[in-house]
């Protein structure tokens, strides 16, 4: 009988998840037939540079990958897919490898599948025709090796509501990211300055290929965006107009469908919008369905403003008499002041600590400079210098970063860190000098300014940096052995917390360690170390307090 209950269920959940609209989402196309379809043909030079007519994807001294792309919708498409295919297959792999590592069940990954699409049943509807169509291009490179995932366009469009879809369903907070502006009087030249940590962490394979794109659409503003391999939405990105934008997640509730997907909602913002006032009129006409605060910087506005979008609610945040504005992963209007899942999330995240730690350095400096701007970014201490060990995401730099970024918009000025994290240099790119200089003429070679460039952290050539890495993979040993109950040496543990002997969480895992096979007062003694550490957020303080509770008893 449990079997048929489950059977039951299971065939219930089945035809539910194959009805309910689902069918025109899955058969639903952009009509391309009013474009010109055809696109040069893609010729290697070399292993690292590839070029196709005016177009061309190469790689830098840094490692970072350098793509421009021009035409109509369905030719930045087809384009950016055929120079991009490897990196883009590639991506993709890493992405759904990982999936089937959380989700190993062969029925529950089907389940999956059948929820999503359920899910974003009405997702289509709620994206522009042009981006549909660009995807669709972009589609027509995609890997045969998931088709049982979907058919290539839907699986992408699908990955473009990735952050937003975990961001809803399980409040996955993979972005943690920090943002500030200066301008007037609180920077060297007057200009608006504004610096941004992307750290958004889907594995370090996923961080390794970043791409740093230039887009001369046939519609709207030429445009640069820190993206990857698949990804035609945008995280962080600077148009010719000195328009910015960037995105920091915020507290969702979870709701019910999915509509359009944040990085869609930024890529319009950039590619449309030259002003504040624009960008927040494109942002209130679409409908998004997780809480995220877009950050904006304007040249023509010399100012920066943060507009803060949910399913439920939407307001505008900007300063008055002040020449700075700080953006952690809380909302700050006077719409979101008494807003529950806000207010609950500033008491409890690290989310306040990172922007207090922001007011802090940028107070710091009379004037800011981009050096200014790149070791704040960098920056590894808790609030007075206070070490709280490597990773800890109460710091400005957690060492996880997919990238850092730099804007001056009035100069059309952007630095874009390279690897690793955003430690190594900061590469310089002139936005009127590159789009100028791109008629008939691709690039072979770089198309940044090597004299502009910021220096690597000397912290990546240190012994705590050598040591940080090596625990970062006794972390990830000492996890799974707890989580399968396997045994770990003393050794394996000792090396664990002098690898890292100022983060919380490595006492915590020693202690769990020892919790779990039940010598208690060795968990006692890692647990008691691990409460006098700047621990992240109020939950893992208590969750260690509860294990010290049941040690008592």
């Amino acid at each position: 009988m449990k079997h048929l209950g489950r059977s039951l269920v299971f065939t219930f959940l089945v035809i539910i998840l194959n009805s309910c609209g689902v069918s025109k989402s899955l058969h639903n196309r952009p009509d391309v037939s009013s474009y010109n379809a055809t696109i040069p043909e893609k010729v290697k030079i070399n292993d690292s540079t590839f070029v196709a007519g005016n177009n061309f994807f190469l790689k830098n001294e840094q490692g970072q990958w350098e793509l421009y792309v021009e035409g109509n919708p369905l030719q930045i498409g087809k384009i950016t897919g055929s120079l991009t295919q490897d990196l883009m297959q590639k991506q993709e792999a890493i992405f759904f490898n990982k999936v089937e590592d959380l989700v190993p069940s062969k029925t529950q990954q089907y389940l999956l599948r059948k929820f999503l699409a359920w899910y974003s049943r009405k997702m289509y509807l709620h994206i522009p025709e042009e981006y549909k169509t660009e995807i669709y291009g972009l589609s027509q490179f995609s890997s045969s090796n998931f088709s049982d995932i979907g058919e290539p366009y839907l699986r992408l469009l699908y990955l473009h509501g990735a952050h937003d879809i975990g961001h809803a369903l399980q409040d996955l907070m993979l972005v943690g990211c920090s943002a500030f502006a200066v301008w007037g009087d609180k920077t060297v030249d007057g200009e608006l300055l504004i610096g941004r940590n992307f750290d958004f962490y889907a594995g370090d394979d996923f961080a390794k290929e970043k791409i740093i794109a230039f887009v001369n659409p046939s519609e709207g503003h030429k445009f640069m965006s820190v993206t990857w391999g698949g990804m035609m939405g945008v995280v962080s990105g600077m148009n010719d107009q000195g328009m910015t934008v960037t995105i920091n997640a915020g507290k969702s509730e979870i709701p019910l469908l999915a509509k359009t997907p944040i990085s869609i909602v930024t890529r319009e913002i950039l590619q449309y919008a030259s002003t504040i006032e624009e960008a927040i009129a494109i942002a209130k006409k679409r409908e998004v369905f997780v809480s995220e605060a877009i950050f904006v910087g304007s040249a023509k506005d010399k100012k920066a403003a943060i507009i803060e979008v949910a399913p439920d609610n939407f307001d505008v945040y900007e300063v008055e008499n002040t020449d700075e504005l700080i953006c952690s992963n809380h909302f700050q209007s006077e719409t979101y002041k008494n807003d529950e899942r806000n207010l609950k999330w500033i008491a409890e995240s690290h989310s306040m600590y990172r922007f207090e730690r922001m007011e802090e350095l940028i107070s710091e400096e009379n004037k800011l400079d981009v050096p200014d701007a790149v070791s704040i970014l960098r920056n590894k201490k808790g609030l007075d210098d206070k070490e709280i060990g490597f990773g800890n995401e109460k710091a400005l730099n957690q060492l996880l970063a997919h990238h850092g970024i730099v804007f001056k918009p009035e100069s059309r000025k952007v630095w874009v860190s390279s690897d690793p994290y955003q430690l190594g240099e900061f590469v310089e790119y002139n936005l009127d000098e590159i789009f100028k200089n791109r008629g008939g003429n691709p690039a072979t070679k770089t198309i940044s300014n090597p004299k502009g460039k910021i220096a690597e952290d000397p912290f990546v050539h240190s012994k705590e940096y050598k040591d940080y890495e090596e625990y970062r993979i006794l972390e990830r040993k000492v996890e799974t052995a707890i989580e399968n109950d396997e045994t770990i040496s003393v050794e394996t543990l000792s090396a664990l917390q002098q690898k890292n002997p100022e983060y919380w969480k490595t006492y915590y895992l020693t202690g769990k360690y020892y919790f779990e096979k039940k010598y208690d007062a060795a968990a006692k003694k890692a647990f008691e170390t691990a409460l006098t550490k700047e621990i992240t957020t109020v939950p893992d303080r208590e969750r260690i307090e509860k294990y010290l509770q049941k040690l008592k008893k």
